[in-house]
């Protein structure tokens, strides 16, 4: 299976992503070549080598208008004492001709260390306040009558917009107003629907049956904004991240962007460390800063047999339920999502017989299968392991017979192939003829 493990050890962002994903490709200046003939309105991309750490990766441009999104940001990283990096020295060396966006009472999509992909918004009332303002702003369903004006397959159409919109409802949950209500800065739009949809495009392209994501470093400290001293990862990063795995560390800054978060949460089939492999190709995105890490987003496609992922193990002992209720619960457990349910004979303190229920499940079924256990078994304790698991891919065939349809599974993969006609449909046939099931396979030619 192909599967695509995304390394966010040193964050995420929209251009990062970009770059990376685009050192996958037989032909990087031809993807170049499509994104700037889509016609993104004033929009121009470019890429670049880029080391960082003596690895050498790739730097992924959006200009608007010829100018460089950053140029209209100035929220600086703000550095506890003892702690100086010359990040914030270094930010503030920026034109500041462009700071009169922040007078006008703009809310922003904050910047981080890579200063790249942060559309910024504000209230539309806040613009009618200020008519002298001169800059265009988007509404949420200008910016998707964009998006829908662009030449790309259906797929990709519904991909973008997906991800936008997890931005827009992130800024609005945090912001407490309605999506409809947020407007969107035009360089800040532009780079931000420019970066997404290159990443959908190129997710698209490479097609993996499988996306694993690290779990996410978003940096820490705080960063200043228009408004004044925000935490990192910023409000609208936190909440896009919403169940995913993600961690601060040593570095001050925000190293996760909004987009980035929504990029990950969207593609993300599953997060956690990277799956065993057979790595075929690695790409390495970089972000513009220097830092002791290497400053990159690094994406390795690789093959991981015919399917590879992670299972949970639940398990708990009880000594003190019927066979009848034990049976229950297992019943109960497979409704709620459980893969596998077995039962063990085992001896627990002063030599007490007992069983062990073990329940295999996906992370995702997890807090079910636990209230599951709570709810239909005695026991006060429930043990958790996680594993990898290899299965065969499977399908299904449907064979027309004289007594009905037979279904008949096929498994397939590491060089073994397996067939296996469906019990439920044989004993039927037998049923509904008085035969045994010997004798309908007979009958079927199905030894």
């Amino acid at each position: 299976m192909k599967t695509l493990y995304i390394d966010c050890g040193m964050g995420a962002a929209g251009d990062m992503l970009t770059a990376a994903l685009l050192e996958l490709l037989p032909d990087p200046d031809a993807f170049i070549a499509r994104l700037n003939g889509l016609g993104i309105p004033g929009v121009t991309v470019s890429k670049e080598p880029t080391v960082k750490c003596g690895i050498q990766g790739t730097h992924f441009t959006v200009l608007v208008n010829n100018t460089e999104e950053d140029e209209h940001m100035h929220d600086y990283p703000v550095e506890p004492e003892g702690h100086h990096t010359g990040i914030a020295e270094h930010l503030h060396h920026h034109d500041h001709s462009h700071t009169h966006d922040h007078e006008h009472g703009h809310f922003h999509i904050h910047n981080h260390n890579h200063m790249d992909d942060h559309p910024v918004y504000l209230h539309q009332h806040e613009e009618q306040e200020h008519p002298h303002h001169h800059h265009h702003h988007s509404s949420m369903n200008e910016i998707e009558q964009i998006i829908t004006g662009l030449h790309l397959p259906e797929k990709v159409h519904q991909d973008v917009l997906a991800v936008y919109r997890l931005i827009a409802e992130a800024e609005s949950h945090v912001h407490g107003v309605p999506v409809t209500d947020i407007h969107f800065h035009e360089v800040g739009t532009m780079d931000a629907v420019t970066d997404i949809t290159a990443v959908c495009l190129l997710m698209n392209e490479i097609a993996p049956d499988e996306v694993v994501v690290s779990p996410v470093h978003v940096g820490s400290g705080q960063v200043k904004c228009a408004h004044g001293i925000l935490p990192v990862p910023a409000p609208a990063t936190l909440h896009i991240l919403s169940d995913v795995p993600i961690y601060g560390g040593e570095i001050k800054g925000e190293l996760c962007t909004p987009t980035g978060a929504a990029l990950l949460k969207h593609f993300a089939s599953r997060f956690g460390s990277m799956p065993v492999m057979k790595p075929l190709a690695a790409g390495y995105g970089m972000g513009k800063k220097d830092f002791q890490w290497a400053n990159c987003v690094r994406v390795t496609l690789g093959e991981t047999g015919s399917q590879a992922d992670m299972i949970l193990e639940l398990s708990c002992n009880v000594d003190d339920m019927t066979a009848e209720a034990i049976g229950f619960a297992c019943k109960r457990l497979f409704e709620a999502g459980a893969k596998d349910v077995y039962l063990q004979p085992v001896y627990m303190k002063k030599s007490r017989p007992a069983t062990k229920i073990s329940v295999l499940c996906l992370e995702a079924d997890k807090e079910s299968i636990v209230s599951c256990l709570f709810k239909h078994t005695t026991t006060i304790g429930i043990r958790e392991a996680a594993m990898n698991r290899y299965v065969l891919d499977r399908k299904i065939e449907k064979i027309q017979t004289p007594y009905g349809e037979v279904r008949r599974k096929i498994s397939y993969g590491y060089g073994v192939t397996r067939e296996k006609y469906e019990h439920d449909d044989l004993a039927r046939i037998a049923a509904d003829n008085q035969l045994s099931l010997e004798e309908v396979k007979g009958l079927l030619n199905l030894e």
